[in-house]
Parts: C-alpha cells; structure tokens; sequence
C-alpha cells in the first residue's frame, strides 16, 4: 500500500508534518514497514477547510487531524492489510 500525505502549503499549515509523525509512528507500532511505502505529495487537489488530505492507494480521505488519525489509520490502513 502506498499512503501520500499533501505536503502542500495549505495542508503544511493545517498540520502535516504531524500527521507524517503519525503514520511513521503507527507504520513501525504495528510492524507494517514492508507493506506500507508513505510519501510526501504536493497538491492532491481535494482541499479541505479542516485538516490534511491522505490518499491510500486510490482513495482519498480529506479533513486528517491528530484527533480522527487513529480511525482513519485504522479503517483505511489496518482493515485493508490485515
């Protein structure tokens, strides 16, 4: 699976690097370094007033924060590789 997270000015402002903290973070907790490639992309084009936008392969989840991140990772990482 590759996850991108935008990197972009807009989503820079609304968090981003924090939510890359995140997906390191939860990638290496639940062993997944060998399934998961996450990357840095520049404008996704689906801007959201609220947090980052994170496209799972062909899925993309907009309004990402460090409150939603453990559902999101979750239902879009964690049900799909298991």
């Amino acid at each position: 699976m590759t996850i991108q997270v935008c990197v972009g000015s807009s989503c820079h402002i609304k968090g981003s690097p924090e939510i890359v903290e995140l997906f390191q973070k939860a990638i290496t907790e639940n062993n997944l370094e060998n399934e998961i490639t996450l990357v840095g992309s520049f404008c996704i084009g689906k801007c959201n007033r609220v947090g980052v936008t994170v496209q799972f392969d062909d899925n993309i989840v907009t309004g990402v924060t460090k409150e939603n991140f453990k559902e999101i990772f979750s239902e879009n990482v964690l049900t799909k590789i298991s």
